[in-house]
């Protein structure tokens, strides 16, 4: 039993983290252009670190459901994907989640022809990303 309710607050601690990440993102650089990207090194830096920081937080926040679901994973694609079909989610949308694993990849191993495209996709996956959160909020309340 201390296990569950140890996983139990962290998930919810890893929740919150990420949901003040994201309101952070959406208020501060969702609304920045390549252009914008570009000509400013400290804004990059600023904006691959919280993209980096929500997909790295919500990468474990997945493995830590599947853990909890007896569910082991080959690698963070893998418990994403996994993560989300417990939830629900069509393979598609699955697919696309598990494709932030790759984007994170690209952000904390410093790709640098690749950080503009990891915050794109970041920003066309956030919509999934927040509806599966809201799921796992649910499902931690119940």
């Amino acid at each position: 039993m201390p296990e569950f309710t140890y996983a139990k607050g962290r998930i919810i601690e890893t929740l919150n983290f990420i949901l003040e990440e994201i309101k952070e993102f959406e208020t501060d650089y969702e609304n920045k252009t390549w252009v914008d990207y570009q000509k400013d090194k400290k804004l990059q830096k600023l904006i691959d670190r919280t993209v980096e920081n929500i997909l790295t937080a919500f990468i474990e926040l997945c493995g830590t459901v599947i853990t909890q679901e007896g569910i082991s994973a080959e690698n963070y694609a893998d418990a994403v994907k996994k993560c989300s079909k417990i939830f629900g989610f069509e393979e598609e949308e699955q697919n696309a989640l598990s494709k932030l694993a790759i984007q994170r990849n690209r952000l904390a191993h410093r790709y640098m022809d690749f950080r503009w495209q990891a915050i794109k996709t970041f920003i066309e996956q956030k919509k999934s990303v927040l509806r599966l959160l809201s799921k796992i909020i649910i499902r931690e309340e119940e």
